[in-house]
């Protein structure tokens, strides 16, 4: 359906779909980038969902049969008691990439991965509970972000003893609605790649539908419970820049070269430091900091797949050739500078 309602209006209600439809689940994040496909991919999978918004003036919400919209944030217990209420999962999918502290990023990262670990576990009936995490966790002291979410992971793990819980750490995700990413793919579009002086490393990527539907395989096989697991596209050894610029070429540009533009470190550190001082004075949430430039210029970013796919049947559908060609299309003349 296509209508759309805004957060002035009255609440929506749970609307059936079918009658045969008694599987229930939470869904945190679901406005986010990752959260809105999912939240399609759960409804196609016979879910129902009750999911978790925060209100702010000019957000529209989805008007789908099946989902109940829950207005609220993470540090509500009566809200978060509503909506794990009769579920018989959640999914922890709400997370902060941006911030100036570390405040900025435990407060939903660490802390809301608590409390809603917390009040899934007083149910009787206690439901499956899947957290999405990041690659980022794997190496925690890099950054504000990197460690929130691997406290978040740790504050999971300890609400519980009898809890049914999967951790899933993705890396870098793209696809349709990004705006992360986006800045990198518009630059190739445009014929520059910009990255750090000296980059040797390498990177897993994955595109927003595959880990969708990583997710719901998730949810479906109970072998998969107090696994963390790692997800990419699938190629083996990822990705580096060099295997980057041959792609944006091919995709992009139509076969024109995208050129390299190397930046030394030292200069990104500036820009970040700078940066950060300015979020503060001008009360922003920035997105380069210190941290994110020992993000970016770390070594290894390559997913380790384990046995996931074995044990759930998933796999991918996109490596990142077919993935920017399913964004962009034949048009890319809209994300070149006129």
């Amino acid at each position: 359906m296509n209508n759309r309602i805004s957060k002035n209006e009255p609440e929506v209600g749970l609307v059936e779909s079918a009658a045969n439809e008694d599987r229930v689940l939470a869904l945190t994040g679901a406005t986010g980038f990752i959260g809105q496909t999912l939240l399609s991919k759960l409804r196609e999978a016979g879910w129902r969902v009750k999911a978790l918004y925060r209100p702010r003036t000019g957000r529209t919400l989805s008007r789908m049969d099946g989902v109940e919209w829950i207005a609220g944030n993470l540090t509500d217990q009566d809200v978060l008691d509503r909506l794990v209420d009769g579920c018989q999962a959640v999914v922890h999918c709400a997370g902060v990439v941006r911030g100036a502290s570390r405040e900025d990023f435990d407060r939903v990262n660490e802390e809301g991965a608590r409390k809603i670990a917390q009040t899934a576990a007083k149910l009787t009936d206690t439901p499956r509970f899947l957290l999405v995490s990041s690659l980022a966790a794997r190496e925690p002291e890099l950054s504000h972000y990197a460690g929130s979410k691997w406290r978040g992971e740790c504050a999971l793990k300890s609400v519980s003893d009898t809890m049914s819980w999967t951790i899933i750490r993705p890396p870098a995700v793209y696809g349709p609605g990004d705006r992360e990413m986006l800045p990198l793919f518009k630059g190739m579009a445009n014929g520059v790649l910009t990255v750090p002086s000296g980059s040797q490393g390498r990177f897993s990527l994955i595109y927003v539908d595959d880990i969708a539907d990583a997710i719901v395989a998730c949810l479906s096989t109970p072998d998969t419970r107090g696994m963390t697991v790692e997800i990419d596209d699938g190629r083996d050894g990822g990705y580096d820049w060099d295997t980057m610029l041959k792609i944006g070429s091919k995709v992009l540009r139509n076969g024109k070269t995208v050129h390299r533009i190397s930046i030394p470190l030292f200069i990104l550190k500036s820009v970040a430091r700078i940066n950060l001082e300015a979020s503060k004075i001008l009360d922003y949430a920035p997105m380069l900091t210190p941290g994110k430039i020992k993000e970016i210029s770390h070594s290894n970013w390559v997913s380790n797949e384990g046995k996931f796919a074995e044990i759930t049947g998933w796999k991918p559908n996109f490596d990142l050739e077919s993935g920017l060609a399913c964004i962009f299309g034949q048009n890319t003349s809209k994300f070149r500078d006129r």
